[in-house]
């Protein structure tokens, strides 16, 4: 029986690969076509390419995404949004969060992966740390999202936390530091179920089902200066920690 469920498991993410691999294609030409209507729309464009090709590999393989409100938040102005990060299936949901205009913090070596490459290029904010001048020219085209009301997404933990000892990793001040200069609000996000949808070990780990993401309470940061960092990064990693123990059983 047990070989069986493997095979099985092992079928369904072959496929599951399969359809994201013909889905990131259409959705490469679909770009290209874009491309002649010029920049003016374009981010906004492609953000909703990018939600059309989750969405319909989220039909495909059985997975609903779902948020959850736990507090009122203000879609009318721009948010840095922070998040946990344990999966690779935390991105599918960040296209998928429509109400507002979006684009994630994404690494600059993602964007060499062919094909996928070049619709990740598109869709994120890369942020390429290799050198002093291409870090603050990522820092630059950040503010130059929050200054055309765009929310941005950053995980904060800067890569997979890889433990279910606890919740979260400790964070690092890029996105708190940001949120203090350009006084925008930040907006912490809870990826509930992505690490049971595929675990960080393995993609042929997926499985079909819920992806639920919760909204937490907004923070304000209109109090806080430069030197309260470690203040409001500490605030937001409690609130995050304990929505994630509300939902997930942690030791």
């Amino acid at each position: 029986m047990k070989r069986l469920t493997h095979l099985l498991q092992l079928v369904y993410c072959i496929y599951a690969l399969l359809v994201f691999a013909i889905l990131t294609i259409i959705a490469a030409f679909a770009l290209m076509l874009l491309i002649p209507f010029g920049k003016a729309k374009l981010s906004k464009r492609v953000l909703k390419v990018c939600r059309y090709w989750a969405s319909i590999w989220y039909l495909f393989i059985g997975i609903r995404h779902k948020e959850i409100f736990e507090a009122h938040h203000n879609f009318s102005r721009p948010h840095i949004f922070v998040a946990n990060h344990n999966s690779y299936m935390d991105i599918p949901p960040i296209v998928q969060l429509k109400h507002q205009p979006i684009r994630p913090l994404g690494k600059f070596e993602s964007s060499k992966i062919p094909i996928f490459g070049w619709v990740y290029k598109a869709a994120v904010i890369m942020v390429d740390r290799s050198s002093p001048e291409k870090r603050a020219q990522s820092l630059r085209n950040l503010k130059a999202a929050l200054h055309k009301r765009v929310s941005i997404f950053i995980f904060p933990e800067g890569t997979f936390s890889m433990t279910s000892e606890k919740p979260l990793k400790s964070f690092f001040n890029g996105a708190f530091k940001l949120a203090i200069e350009m006084q925008i609000p930040i907006q912490p996000l809870l990826m509930i179920d992505a690490v049971d949808r595929m675990h960080f070990d393995s993609v042929f780990s997926l499985t079909p089902g819920l992806n639920r993401v919760v909204y937490l309470k907004t923070i304000d940061v209109s109090k806080y200066t430069l030197d309260d960092i470690e203040e409001l990064k500490e605030k937001v990693y409690k609130l995050m920690e304990e929505g994630l123990r509300r939902y997930r059983t942690y030791p």
